[in-house]
């Protein structure tokens, strides 16, 4: 069992940055794939960005050049620095870890999930 827990989001400008944190529980947290997913209001959950186990990383189209996904074994945390944030960035921000090892932007392939953080981004 992981138990992750988001924090960081806010109301911010665009333009501004945020860094999303993503602390897992656990002694095996090296050996999963985590991504970050999010669902704004409205529309389904899609994804963002994932990174391996070997740090290997994947975005979605909209989010390259401006989001960076990392992740530190030894703290057990995911991050998600994001820039030259968007109005259409407004979303609730889930973090997820499978124990594939591989990172995949597809929601089942995903075993754990935390509750999410909001992130607003005002015009």
């Amino acid at each position: 069992q992981v138990l992750l827990v988001e924090s960081g989001g806010r109301l911010v400008q665009a333009g501004g940055s945020l860094k999303l944190s993503c602390a897992a529980s656990g002694r095996t947290f090296s050996y999963y794939a985590m991504g970050w997913f999010r669902q704004a209001p409205g529309k389904e959950r899609e994804f963002v960005a994932a990174i391996s186990s070997r740090s290997n990383t994947n975005y979605r189209d909209s989010v390259k050049g401006r989001f960076t996904i990392s992740r530190d074994n030894a703290k057990n945390t995911v991050y998600l620095q994001m820039n030259s944030l968007k109005p259409e960035d407004t979303a609730v921000y889930y973090c997820a870890a499978n124990n594939l090892g591989y990172y995949s932007n597809v929601i089942r392939s995903y075993d754990y999930w935390g509750q999410g953080t909001q992130v607003t981004v005002s015009s």
